[in-house]
Order: C-alpha cells, then sequence, then structure tokens
C-alpha cells in the first residue's frame, strides 16, 4: 500500500473516534460529569470542555491545521486523565484497568501522530 494513503487512513481512523467521543461529551455531559475527580470543582464543566478539546483535536487533523501542537495538546490531556481517574480508579477496582491502558495507548498514539505531522510537514504543522 502507498505511504500516502497508509498514513491518511491511519490519521483518519485514529482521528474519528475523538471526534465521536467529543461529540459524546455533549451529549451525556450530566452522565460523565461524575468522572470528574471530587477534588477539581465544576464538574460538567470539564466534560464540556475535554468535548471541545477532543472535537478541536480531531479538526486539526482533518483541516492539517497545528497538527503538531493538537497531538501534544491531545496527549498531555489523555495523560493527565490516566493519572487522575483512571490510576485511582484502577488501585481501587482492577475492571478499570482497560479505560487506563486504552487513554495510556491514546496517549502513546497521539504522540507520535506529533511526530509524523512534524516530519510530513518539514516543520510545525
Amino acid at each position: 500500500m502507498d505511504k500516502n494513503l497508509t498514513l491518511n487512513i491511519g490519521k483518519y481512523l485514529f482521528s474519528v473516534p475523538f471526534l465521536i467521543f467529543g461529540i459524546f461529551h455533549f451529549m451525556d455531559a450530566q452522565g460523565m460529569a461524575g468522572m470528574v475527580p471530587d477534588f477539581i470543582p465544576g464538574g460538567v464543566f470539564w466534560v464540556y470542555l475535554t468535548g471541545i478539546a477532543l472535537i478541536a483535536a480531531a479538526v486539526s487533523v482533518f483541516i492539517n491545521q497545528k497538527v503538531v501542537l493538537a497531538m501534544q495538546l491531545l496527549a498531555l490531556m489523555l495523560i493527565i486523565f490516566v493519572l487522575t481517574i483512571h490510576l485511582p480508579a484502577t488501585i481501587n477496582d482492577m475492571n478499570a484497568a482497560p479505560n487506563l491502558l486504552k487513554d495510556a495507548s491514546l496517549a502513546g498514539g497521539a504522540l507520535l501522530m506529533s511526530v509524523l505531522a512534524r516530519e510530513n510537514s518539514g516543520g510545525d504543522a
């Protein structure tokens, strides 16, 4: 398969779920507000902000603008989720481990996407 075709398929397969996850944050903000750690005030505000960030990251890839920054920020957000939401949940219940592993893996993918975007743009995309 052609390298450019493979890169395009990969970047869209990676990005489309973030767009969908972002939309889900607006569809069920109240339900997701319970995932915000108790020590962080503002519950539903953070759900909406996260939804905006997820949608913005996907749109950045779709329009090929500021992809390096978007993917680095996405990775940072996912790592924050791993440390503040999923790790404490996993310590209390090993059944929460898949979410920790999913977000850690997605953070790694976002970092890889940032490197690919930089290499394919000759600088900061």
